[in-house]
């Protein structure tokens, strides 16, 4: 299952992980509304985003930065109702704005094919790892992860070192890691990804976003009905579970019938 980029904070933020502060809206007015508080804290600039469960939400238009609560409101509204890559957004994150001076990639996967846990790091966040990995290899670093050693803080150590984080970042970095492990793991997640994982101007490390995937498997020891939002979901997918089939969408022409 996977979560909003605001559940996955909130999960994160129990576990330490430092996010930027914010609170969801479902109208303009709510949006206004929360923006006013960051202002009366002395946080007039926020930041509007986008939240549904697909990436591409920076170049569809879904994340506007916002300099107070009438901007906000004007923002909110520009987005709430937006079709993105058939994704209608319903919600809206209001945070404070990040002083950004560097963008990495991270993340921790099931490593299926090895039958073995993943880490990816790199010094090129902000963009598609994907595209990074393609042009330029050496960039992203993986490294594999022992089930029963886990990312304590030697091994983020050298999961920072491998991907070439700078040094002004290391310390940081490295305990965003362990403390992502810990999410990890206590969740059941499938995987746990944070691009941008940002350097701000004042030398904090901070997960400006957050994309967590749960395994469903898991479902009698995790509370995952409080996650869920089922007609927020994929159009075809949310169609098929209200007729009791399991469905899940991929890209590609080609389908895949199972029966076990």
């Amino acid at each position: 299952m996977d979560l909003f980029e605001y559940q996955a904070k909130a999960l994160f933020a129990e576990h330490g992980v430092p996010v930027p502060q914010g609170k969801v809206a479902s109208t303009a007015d709510e949006a206004r509304a929360i923006a006013e508080e960051f202002a009366a804290a002395g946080t007039s600039r926020v930041v509007v985003k986008a939240q549904v469960k697909t990436g591409g939400r920076g170049k569809a238009g879904g994340v506007k930065v916002a300099d107070g609560p009438e901007d906000a409101r004007a923002k909110a509204e520009q987005i709430l109702g937006m079709d993105i890559k058939g994704h209608t957004v319903h919600r809206v994150l209001v945070e404070e704005a990040s002083d950004i001076a560097e963008e990495y990639y991270f993340s921790f996967l099931l490593d299926r094919a090895n039958r073995t846990f993943l880490s990816i790091c790199s010094a090129e966040g902000g963009v598609e790892i994907e595209e990074v990995a393609e042009t330029d290899p050496d960039a992203v670093a993986k490294v594999a992860v022992d089930a029963l050693q886990g990312a304590p803080a030697d091994v983020a150590a050298e999961i920072v070192r491998q991907g070439k984080l700078p040094e002004k970042a290391a310390q940081g970095a490295a305990e965003l890691i362990t403390r992502l492990w810990d999410v990890f793991v206590a969740k059941d997640a499938t995987l746990v990804e944070v691009n941008p994982m940002i350097l701000t101007g004042d030398g904090r490390v901070v997960a400006l976003d957050g994309k967590v995937t749960l395994d469903e498997n898991a479902e009698f020891r995790q509370d995952l009905e409080s996650l869920a939002s089922a007609a927020e979901g994929d159009p075809l997918e949310v169609k098929a579970k209200e007729k009791g089939l399991n469905y899940v969408k991929l890209d590609g022409r080609v389908g895949i019938i199972g029966n076990g």
